[in-house]
């Protein structure tokens, strides 16, 4: 059997050739514990550090501002509980969106069940925050605003720079979930001003199971884990060598194809929402027409539901209706919701990603399958 055709690249990406490659020493002649001090353990050693220079490089970070973590979700949940133990005594008001994926909404719930206050800002009918409605919402004791860098549904790229600054103007700390930003667009800490930053290795070609959080100053936060002090005590335990390797090739590679993937993800990405356009005039744009990582396309489909678009064309096209943590369920998407989208439209909205190995001939396939499907679903 063919296997179908990927175009879910947000929900994750396959592990590339060099990754696996520079992965593999690690787990069979150079395997090591990094605290050892003999050869094995300083090849160890050395490996993340190289690993850390190149994540750093890819954001404009200096090394010692990466802390390796499990994953994406593992990073914000270091960020926003993190704050708990430094800052409660001082602030206790934190500000997120209503497009934040659950690994930024449980732990700012976490805070609330430990005496926070939370708001939750909103977005419009594009997904965009609008700066003036944190500024709104930003007090004297807010302690963190946590806005995602771009969303991971509909692709809307957040204005991260201008919503750090008034963070900033009252003293509050920035962090932004950056899962699905690197390898699409630039991601620069000091021009986005943050001061924490999440990123997710699965997302742009390392292995699952590996990511790092950005911290401009350590001091700012605490982890509530207790171990021999890696990670500069903010993610104790015996680090995941194969992995963080893997994630530093990864971050090289993203930084020296990024002008040029950019480019050609822009250019399926549009094809492909013409050729159904085509044929599916009533097709409905979900997410900011410009404002929009350069491989997402979130469209409606009209008079069917986007569950049985992707029932129906299981065997050739690999999509997703939202987010992969809760695609299971049969309610319509937060993210959507909070966009203020109608149920119809909101019933029918499938997200297609594409990614570094996508091609034309992919996504002419894929078109062609959806919209024979599409005409046979809206004729019963």
């Amino acid at each position: 059997m063919t296997p179908p055709i990927y175009l879910d690249y947000n929900a994750t990406t396959p592990v590339a050739p060099e990754v696996a490659d520079a992965m593999q020493p690690f787990l069979r002649e150079a395997f090591g514990n990094p605290s050892s001090s003999h050869w094995y353990g300083r090849c160890a050693h050395d490996a993340i550090a190289d690993a850390r220079k190149n994540v750093a490089m890819l954001i404009g970070a200096q090394p010692e501002e990466i802390i390796f973590t499990g994953c994406a979700t593992e990073a914000n949940n270091l960020a926003l509980r993190g704050i708990d133990s430094t800052l409660r005594e001082k602030r206790r008001h934190i500000i997120i969106s209503s497009v934040e994926h659950p690994a930024i909404l449980e732990p700012a719930l976490w805070l609330r069940a430990r005496g926070w206050e939370v708001s939750i800002v909103p977005v419009d009918h594009q997904g965009w925050v609008d700066p003036a409605d944190v500024k709104a919402a930003l007090r004297d004791d807010t302690a963190l605003v946590s806005i995602m860098h771009a969303n991971n549904e509909v692709g809307t790229i957040q204005p991260i720079a201008e919503i750090a600054a008034l963070a900033h103007e009252r003293g509050a700390l920035m962090h932004s979930d950056a899962a699905q930003t690197p390898g699409k667009i630039a991601v620069d800490v000091n021009e986005l001003q943050v001061d924490l930053l999440s990123l997710a290795g699965h997302k742009f070609y390392a292995a699952k199971g590996v990511g790092a959080l950005y911290i401009r100053n350590v001091a700012a936060i605490k982890s509530d884990l207790q171990g021999a002090g890696q990670e500069q005590g903010l993610r104790p335990g015996t680090e995941n060598v194969p992995a963080i390797v893997g994630l530093g090739m990864a971050a090289q590679l993203a930084s020296t194809h990024l002008p040029r993937d950019q480019s050609r993800l822009r250019h399926l990405r549009d094809e492909f929402h013409r050729l159904l356009q085509r044929a599916i005039p009533d097709l409905t744009l979900n997410g900011h027409e410009s404002m929009r990582l350069p491989n997402t396309l979130n469209v409606s489909f009209p008079r069917i539901s986007g569950r049985d678009l992707l029932r129906a064309v299981d065997d050739v096209v690999a999509a997703s209706l939202g987010s992969a943590c809760h695609s299971e369920s049969d309610t319509v998407s937060g993210v959507i919701a909070a966009m203020h989208i109608g149920p119809t439209r909101a019933m029918g909205a499938v997200r297609f990603s594409v990614g570094r190995y996508s091609t034309h001939e992919d996504i002419t396939r894929a078109a062609e399958a959806l919209v024979t499907a599409w005409k046979r679903l809206a004729e019963d």
